[in-house]
């Protein structure tokens, strides 16, 4: 099955405001709605809502913390979506940054590999139902037993990005969530998973031929996120570095005025589609047929109407 995702909630749209949308998706050929969680929503309470306006779609979060919620309440909030969704629920958990682990939610940001891996094997035994007893390398539970485990319980995706941590997902978890990255690019990650695993990407999309106003917001993102030492080594291993030094350097002297304005336009339009509505539904088609199972669009803002926009994104 060719599977088509989107994000919401949309920017600037009041979540209540999505069901008319969310019960269009299927007949518009949408497969998957995902949630995101940084500092706006949370990643399941829009998916819940969604999983009652469209009980067809596939459902996903993309991605929730390993560090922000303790092991057994990241059991307990999948469990819920799962038994809302039956069958159509993915979990998708990853490490994130220091600034929304540290700075924003006051855990320590210790041993992201071993945290990620140790709370994908922890929930694979509690979303089962079984009774959990467990020394990990990263932290202990003690007899922790969900109340109601889904029937069945969902997929874990694992977000990745370099080979550790894409491996580790083609192991252990149901597939690799990764981000920030161009659709020439998919078939390096997709080589370190292996042909037959899930490949979900969430793809940044700015439906305006206006390549100014498109390149000048992808500038914003990019120095943003690619400053994150994570995201750095990422597109250091793609084979991006030499040409994000000058933003690096930019950023550590403090002048992100700067580090904006040095990103070259190749980078931005590599990382960001932007175009017409039809160019860019060809472009995250490019994406799949570059190896991607899931395309994830993360609609950015125009100032258009961000519902046309879905519609006139959806597959053809």
């Amino acid at each position: 099955m060719k599977r088509w995702g989107i994000t919401i909630p949309l920017t600037g749209v009041p979540l209540a405001a999505h069901k008319e949308m969310v019960q269009e998706l299927p007949d518009l050929g949408y497969t998957d709605a995902w949630s995101a969680e940084t500092a706006g929503n949370d990643a399941f309470t829009p998916l819940v809502l969604a999983s009652q306006w469209a009980p067809q779609l596939r459902l996903g979060t993309a991605i929730v913390p390993v560090y922000t919620r303790g092991p057994g309440l990241l059991a307990m909030s999948a469990a819920t979506v799962a038994e809302l969704a039956p069958g159509r629920f993915v979990l998708g958990i990853g490490a994130s940054s220091p600034v929304i682990v540290k700075n924003w939610n006051a855990a320590e940001f210790e041993a992201p590999f071993a945290r990620s891996r140790d709370t994908l094997r922890f929930l694979r035994s509690a979303l089962a139902g079984e009774k959990v007893t467990e020394t990990y390398e990263s932290f202990s539970v003690s007899k922790f037993r969900l109340e109601r485990p889904a029937d069945p319980p969902p997929s874990i995706m694992l977000a990745a990005l370099r080979p550790g941590m894409l491996r580790l997902a083609a192991k252990e978890a149901d597939g690799a969530i990764t981000n920030w990255l161009a659709a020439s690019d998919v078939p390096k990650v997709r080589a370190e998973i292996g042909p037959d695993a899930e490949l979900a990407a969430r793809i940044f999309v700015c439906p305006t031929e206006d390549k100014a106003a498109a390149r000048g917001l992808g500038r914003m993102l990019i120095s943003s996120y690619l400053t994150v030492p994570v995201y750095a080594a990422f597109h250091d291993w793609l084979g991006r570095g030499e040409a994000l030094a000058p933003m690096h350097e930019a950023w550590a002297a403090g002048d992100r005025q700067k580090a904006n304005q040095v990103i070259p336009d190749e980078v931005v339009d590599d990382l960001i589609v932007h175009g017409s509505l039809d160019s860019c539904r060809e472009q995250v088609r490019s994406y799949v047929d570059n190896g991607l199972t899931t395309p994830i669009i993360a609609l950015l803002p125009t100032g258009e109407d961000p519902f046309a926009h879905v519609r006139g994104l959806a597959p053809r």
